[in-house]
């Protein structure tokens, strides 16, 4: 079986994206990063994706100003140009539309700092300490046009520890992040999920 092609979305360092790169590296992975698309031209992680010989692309948002539907159409004719079969999120910092989301329905995933429904949009970590939580971790998921609530494919627990701070509890939790969302990746390029109905999010937790 063929190699889904994967493109990955970045705004920053693209620390999840290096984690994923890292595990396609193995002859029986399903998927294949091919390329690295991000919004800001001086994010970290392009150079990261270069120095894996992985093609980098930028779609600068600013240059659009307030016409997201124009960004995202000049997004999806990158992704098209490499003939991308999925898309993975990597702390990809802009709010998609209902059409993007649309048209990659399915075939698009995200991972998020918190355990999903718990937390969902910014500052998981300090929201997670102030509520009390015992236990926090990461959840990647389908990505939906409703912020952070598709269908769940694997999630982590990490626990709250006594002394904790946003930067103690963000680093133990982006090691679980590191670890599943390579694994929910392979899922979705085998075809162990799959979203069949927006009525039905019944998809395999890893």
């Amino acid at each position: 079986m063929a190699k889904k092609r994967v493109a990955v979305l970045i705004s920053g360092r693209g620390s999840n994206m290096a984690a994923l790169i890292e595990a396609a590296k193995a002859p029986d992975y399903p998927a294949e990063i091919v390329l690295v698309v991000s919004n800001r031209p001086q994010a970290p992680g392009l150079s990261r994706a270069r120095d894996a010989d992985i093609a980098t692309a930028v779609v600068d948002h600013t240059l659009f100003g307030e016409n997201r539907e124009t960004f995202e159409r000049a997004l999806d004719a990158v992704l098209a140009t490499y003939r991308i079969e999925l898309v993975c999120l990597a702390g990809f910092m802009r709010r998609l539309s209902p059409w993007l989301v649309g048209r990659w329905r399915g075939r698009m995933l995200n991972i998020h700092p918190s355990l999903l429904p718990q937390f969902k949009g910014l500052d998981t970590h300090r929201r997670a300490l102030e509520a009390g939580v015992k236990e926090h971790g990461a959840t990647v998921h389908l990505v939906v046009p409703e912020l952070d609530s598709g269908p769940i494919i694997a999630q982590e627990r990490v626990p709250v520890l006594a002394g904790d701070t946003e930067q103690t509890l963000a680093a133990r939790v982006l090691e679980t992040e590191h670890r599943i969302y390579p694994r929910a990746l392979r899922a979705l390029a085998e075809g162990r999920v799959r979203l069949e109905s927006s009525d039905q999010q019944d998809m395999q937790r890893l």
